[in-house]
């Protein structure tokens, strides 16, 4: 029902948006005598915020065409390279004619899979990210597809569904991947690496990268932890799973509803969300258009969410955040047990936020004594000085600090 309410909700907004859109339109006409006045400044602001939190936002566009390699401009291109029911794997594969004129050696630049979050937004929360290892690295990208387009005819996709995926990707993409798992893939990574592991594999990925992630929740938990812990299974199974309505495609299909997710997102932080848009009505005022186009592109970003399976968000609740199998040895992958041990032939990196609100300081390390089979001198520990979740993959630094620290773990790797 509360999916209905929501779709009837945009129904209802609609008009609504219609005459706000006409009452801006007249504001700005060119027969508006008085079109710098305080009063249409204001209109013409409040006429702006009312759309911009209103509209339903959509899957943003990557808006990664070109790179830098040595000062010159090298186009990308972004094509899909494989494709399955609930994921796409995306290439950004960099023109290789004017690579080789700019810097013959880059065509043997290490391939990066980067495993963005299914935890509500979409990949392209991830632009910062491509764009900081699209210079030194073949950059390839899992695009997890809205469950709320996804017909039910399709079938049904859970956790196991999803570590089946990496491991399938990895055998496209063939040994010698250096996968980095950005926040919630961080333990379906490593269950499929550790599965890999246990036998006889020609397409191990040469090292794991996990960036905020979820490995072992016990260590510092945060609020988000702390709800999952207090909560109990069935309170999540009764009050986070809705039906997806017409005239969706999914219609039908049980799905944890991205909006929800959106909402939690907000409310652990909500006087900074609700300052933002206070400024950036001031700053709409005020015509400073460089921080309102700052505005708009994270919203733009950060408002675009999708939905998850039910079977793959309730999985996810049980397994890593309530009863912690992965960290305590039971977690099993299609009957196998999960053996992070049995990793012994792909380097370590874990890179953690100090001020990280949502996997706390340690979660993420737990990884390096789950894999004691991993030698000491191929693993690495990097915790960021005054960053939170978000800068861990992105900001300036992430660009300035972390990515050069993995750049240097990677190329370590290639030169041995």
């Amino acid at each position: 029902m509360l999916y209905h309410i929501y779709e009837l909700n945009h129904a209802f907004i609609s008009p609504l948006r219609e005459m706000v859109g006409l009452n801006k339109r007249l504001i700005q006409s060119q027969y508006n005598p008085f079109p710098n006045t305080w009063a249409s400044k204001n209109m013409l602001a409040a006429c702006d915020l009312f759309e911009s939190v209103t509209r339903r936002y959509g899957k943003p566009d990557w808006r990664i065409s070109e790179t830098e390699i040595k000062g010159q401009a090298v186009p990308v291109e972004i094509k899909r390279i494989w494709q399955k029911s609930f994921c796409n794997l995306l290439h950004f594969k960099r023109d290789v004619e004017v690579l080789d004129s700019v810097d013959p050696k880059a065509a043997n630049d290490p391939k990066v899979l980067l495993v963005a979050p299914m935890s509500g937004h979409h990949a392209t929360l991830l632009r910062q990210t491509v764009e900081a290892f699209l210079p030194d690295h073949d950059v390839y990208v899992t695009d997890w597809i809205d469950a709320r387009e996804i017909s039910v005819r399709v079938g049904r996709f859970d956790l196991n569904d999803y570590i089946d995926y990496l491991i399938d990707m990895l055998e496209f993409l063939g040994g010698g991947v250096n996968v980095v798992g950005i926040c919630q893939p961080g333990p379906p990574i490593l269950a499929a690496v550790s599965i890999l592991s246990a036998h006889p594999c020609d397409f191990l990925p040469a090292s794991m990268i996990f960036m905020g992630s979820p490995i072992d929740t016990r260590l510092s938990p945060t609020i988000p932890n702390e709800v999952a812990k207090e909560r109990s299974y069935e309170w999540f199974k009764n009050n986070m799973i809705y039906t997806v309505p017409w005239p969706n495609r999914g219609v039908g299909r049980r799905v944890y509803p991205g909006f929800l997710q959106l909402g939690g997102f907000i409310t652990m932080n909500q006087d900074k969300h609700i300052d933002a848009h206070s400024n950036y009505f001031d700053h709409l005022v005020e015509g400073d258009c460089d921080s309102v186009q700052k505005h708009r592109e994270f919203y733009d970003e950060y408002l675009a969410v999708l939905d998850l399976t039910e079977e793959f968000y309730l999985q996810t609740i049980h397994d890593i955040f309530q009863e912690h199998l992965l960290p305590r040895n039971a977690f099993y992958h299609r009957d196998e047990l999960v053996r992070p041990e049995n990793v012994t032939q792909v380097r370590l990196m874990t890179v953690e936020g100090e001020r990280d609100d949502i996997s706390g300081v340690g979660q993420t390390q737990a990884a390096h004594d789950l894999c004691s089979g991993i030698p000491s001198d191929w693993r690495v520990d990097y915790v960021q000085p005054n960053v939170g979740h978000y800068g861990v993959f992105s900001g300036k630094r992430f660009r300035t600090e972390i990515q050069p620290e993995i750049r240097k773990f990677i190329r370590g790797i290639s030169q041995k």
